[in-house]
């Protein structure tokens, strides 16, 4: 199934599905739909982006979250946030938000667009067994904060992991170590990193065209390649693109979701709505 080679190729490319949540808010599901089910640790993954505001408007009203992580990473306009522990906040264009909803937590999330557009990502990451009844905890940080690494062909946001020259990302998480990193490529050029070989990695496009890996297949705009396993990744442009880069280390458990609950069990599935619905979050 794997290539035994050091550079990471494409094993699947994924289109998307479209499709809603929330109060309406209109995206395209990478991951989480029959395609591409999950890929451990990660469960599901959202594009949203509109210039038209009935596309988003209705935001996410209060809903509920346990045993696994929500990572929004807004790239254009805004998402305010709060929820029922007195936690609120505003996450801007170039800002991530890594949640821990642990043993649950009760969230809103309303967008605003900034000078006409509204545009983000929504990871979802799962939490291994010993963390699902943690308390709740955010990491989030604005676009000042997140380490940008430059070069002459290419600039990295480094949102979590470390890059061959160092850079270190803002986002601690030592169960899945994860890479998250938001590149961006000048005309022509060449990118290399190396990523743990445990790790399973995707990337998705963001805008522009670039070939992946020595076989050099080719992802266009909103689409998702998953990766098999080798030590380091490969991409080439023809001209300007950008492009995210995921991993993270399989926590390899059972996995049983409900919903906006992901737990081991379908028991404890089961115990999260009775717990929510009698208001034990």
């Amino acid at each position: 199934m794997f290539s035994a080679s050091a550079t990471r190729e494409v094993l699947q490319i994924v289109n998307g599905q479209k499709t809603a949540d929330g109060d309406g808010v209109q995206l395209t599901r990478m991951i989480g739909y029959q395609a591409l089910d999950m890929l451990d640790p990660f469960l599901l993954m959202d594009a949203f982006g509109s210039d038209k505001p009935l596309d988003y408007i209705g935001g996410f009203p209060a809903h509920p979250h346990r045993g696994f992580e929500t990572v929004t990473y807004m790239l254009a306009g805004k998402m305010r946030h709060k929820d029922n522990a007195g936690n609120q906040g505003v996450i801007e264009e170039g800002g991530i938000q890594w949640m821990s909803a642990g043993r649950g937590i009760i969230h809103s999330e309303m967008p605003e667009q900034e000078k006409g557009l509204l545009s983000g990502l929504q990871l979802w990451v799962n939490l291994p067994k010993e963390d699902k009844f943690m308390q709740p905890k955010y990491q989030e940080y604005n676009k000042e904060k997140v380490p940008l690494e430059q070069s002459p062909n290419y600039s990295i946001s480094v949102i979590a992991g470390t890059t061959k020259k160092g850079t270190q990302g803002i986002i601690k998480n030592p169960k899945i170590d994860p890479i998250y990193w938001d590149v961006k490529l000048e005309q022509e050029s060449y990118f290399t990193q190396d990523i743990p070989r445990s790790h399973n990695s995707f990337i998705f496009v963001l805008d522009g065209e670039i070939e992946v890996g020595e076989y050099r297949n080719t992802l266009t705009k909103g689409q998702l390649a998953v990766l098999d396993k080798g030590s380091s990744i490969t991409v080439i442009n023809q001209s300007h693109a950008r492009f995210i880069v995921v991993a993270g280390k399989p926590l390899n458990e059972p996995v049983a979701c409900g919903g906006p609950f992901v737990m081991n069990t379908k028991k404890e599935i089961l115990q999260a709505f009775h717990d929510y619905k009698t208001g034990d979050f």
